[in-house]
């Protein structure tokens, strides 16, 4: 039988949709413990269930959940030259790597102007009820401090007009916060 924290870890992990099944094993079974460390087959299990429960509490949802607000707020800021990101890597620094990678490969790089992404952590957080922390910034990061606020004034925008309760104080140096945000991702 798994350990509860590994049961509670396999839980959110499903919640934040971002691995397939086979996926999902791999990172308990592979990486996060040593091989050998779990039961294969008790992950499977318990990924299985744990997407079954799952499955079952979407029917329930509202038929817009603050995921799908989130998705507008983001599918306008890349329009607006933000390229926002899904699943940023596992931390700040991750995000960032992913954002000049997204950058890089951008058909049209010289009308970005700045970033916006969440990253494992923060969907970890936020399905254990601490809302969710976005960051962001301008495209060049020497301009940080003259520019990342203009970012975090967009981002906030955008999440406002989608619905979202924004938490920030105008400053580059502190991550916008949605503080009532709840996890639900189809």
């Amino acid at each position: 039988m798994l350990p509860e924290d590994v049961v509670h870890e396999i839980d959110v992990l499903v919640r934040t949709r971002a691995f397939d099944r086979a996926r999902l094993v791999d990172i308990f079974c592979e990486e996060m413990y040593e091989p050998g460390e779990l039961d294969r087959f008790e992950v499977e299990a318990q990924v299985d269930a744990a997407t079954a429960s799952l499955s079952d509490e979407v029917r329930s949802w509202p038929q817009v959940t603050d995921f799908d607000r989130l998705e507008a707020a983001f599918s306008n800021l890349n329009l607006r030259g933000v390229i926002s990101l899904f699943d940023a890597g596992n931390t700040q620094s991750e995000g960032y790597e992913d954002f000049q990678s997204a950058l890089a490969n951008h058909v049209q790089p010289s009308i970005v102007k700045g970033y916006c992404f969440y990253h494992s952590q923060d969907a970890e957080r936020a399905i254990d009820g601490g809302g969710l922390f976005l960051a962001f910034g301008p495209t060049n990061p020497d301009d940080e401090e003259s520019g990342g606020a203009a970012i975090g004034a967009i981002v906030r925008e955008e999440l406002e007009r989608a619905g979202l309760r924004v938490e920030w104080s105008g400053s580059f140096s502190q991550r916008i916060h949605l503080p009532d945000f709840r996890w639900q991702r189809r």
